[in-house]
This record gives structure tokens, C-alpha cells and sequence, in this order.
């Protein structure tokens, strides 16, 4: 064999083998890619890590954001896939009643709206709390101003005080609006509304901070609002 001819031979012997391992690569990557068959009864939720530095925030305590994430927001990740579990039992069993099933399926909005809300609720935490240019004037489309967005804000806000429940700018698309949504637990959410700002206000979100001075709290959650995170969800 010459040197040419042997040159020649190795270099379409590293093609052929470059080409297959690209297609083994391609394959495996579409295989990964193809979406497995999964049903309801079958799903458990994987909690989402605090998308922020704890320590990072000003003036809620890592103390607080740390047992809120664990005992409040994982409880209820816990808590979902749990009655997941039930129902799917329940379900097989032709003897439960009606009732002992619908009061499993109320456990699991309320949950799922807890998991979710608690999600939204973090991952607009850990800004500078200052809204750009174009956001204000989106919502100032809708109530007029920013100013009078955030006051009707906070007024929701202090009306839930020493209580529970969620306050919610949210985008409805029914309505085409941006509107402020009271909120007085985990399944009470607005219909075909997307929630862009979300506030927690279950006392377990301020009290180890701020006691019953709720509207204390209100000011800190405002001045950490991760305004972007909002933007992408609008």
C-alpha cells in the first residue's frame, strides 16, 4: 500500500467513524428528546430550589426564607404528590364514596395552587424592587398609573393582614386586562388569567420578621421585586 493510498484509507476510515458517532448522537438525542408516556396518577412534582441567595434580600431574613421554602413551599410539594397517591387508590376502589374522593380532589387544587403560587412567589423575589421604563408604562395602561396599580396593591395587601391569602397582578385574557386579584387561599385563582407579580400573604411569609406589622412586609416584598422575572412572564 502506498503512502497516498494508505493517507486515503485513513482518512475515509475517520469519516465512517466520525459518521457513525455522529448518528449514534443524534439518535440517543432524539430518543431523549421523544416525550415518555406519562399519566396524571403517575406524575410527582420535583421542588424547585430557591432561585436566589437567601441572605441576599433586604430586610427579610434568611432564617425566614429559608423555613418558609422548606416547611411551607416543600410541605406542600410533599404533601401534592402524596394525595396523587391517594386518589390513584381511592380511584381503584369501587367502594369509596363520591364524597371521601371529591374531598381528596379539593386536598389536591388546594395543593397544586400552593406549589405553584409559592414557585411564582419566589422567583419574583430577589431584585431591586424598581419596575423599567416600559413595564410601568404597560401597567399604567391598565390602572392609569403605576402609582395607582401599587396602591391598590398594597391595600389588598393590608386588607389580608393577620390572615392568609395571595395578592396577584395578573394578565387576563378574557379581559385583555392587567388587573389586581384578592386571593383567600390556594384555589381561588382567577380564571384564564396569567399571574405575573405574586405576594404571599399567609403570616407564615412575615411573622418571624415583622410580627403582625403586615404592611412592614409589604414594604419589603416591594422593594425586592425581581421586575424582570416579571416582564418575561407579561
Amino acid at each position: 500500500m502506498t503512502d497516498s493510498t494508505r493517507r486515503d484509507f485513513l482518512q475515509t476510515s475517520v469519516a465512517a467513524s466520525l459518521l457513525a458517532a455522529t448518528s449514534v448522537s443524534a439518535a440517543a438525542a432524539a430518543a431523549n428528546d421523544k416525550p415518555a408516556t406519562r399519566f396524571v396518577s403517575d406524575h410527582q412534582h420535583t421542588p424547585v430550589p430557591l432561585p436566589f441567595d437567601p441572605q441576599a434580600l433586604n430586610g427579610i431574613s434568611e432564617k425566614l426564607v429559608q423555613s418558609h421554602w422548606a416547611n411551607n413551599y416543600i410541605g406542600s410539594v410533599n404533601a401534592l404528590n402524596s394525595v396523587r397517591g391517594k386518589l390513584t387508590q381511592a380511584l381503584s376502589d369501587a367502594s369509596t364514596p363520591a364524597y371521601l374522593y371529591n374531598g381528596l380532589k379539593r386536598e389536591q387544587l388546594l395543593r397544586t395552587g400552593s406549589v405553584i403560587l409559592h414557585e411564582l412567589y419566589f422567583s419574583n423575589l430577589g431584585g431591586s424592587g424598581r419596575a423599567d421604563a416600559e413595564l410601568r408604562s404597560k401597567i399604567a395602561n391598565s390602572f392609569g398609573s403605576f402609582d395607582v396599580w401599587e396602591t391598590e396593591f398594597r391595600k389588598i395587601g393590608q386588607g389580608l393582614g393577620g390572615g392568609s391569602g395571595w395578592v396577584v397582578l395578573g394578565y387576563n385574557r378574557t379581559l385583555r386586562l392587567l388587573e389586581n386579584y384578592w386571593m383567600a387561599d390556594h384555589g381561588t385563582a382567577p380564571i384564564d388569567t396569567t399571574p405575573l407579580l405574586v405576594m404571599d400573604m399567609y403570616e407564615h411569609a412575615y411573622q418571624m420578621d415583622y410580627g403582625a406589622a403586615a404592611a412592614k412586609y409589604i414594604d419589603t416584598f416591594l422593594a425586592n421585586v425581581q421586575w424582570e422575572a416579571v416582564a418575561k412572564r407579561l
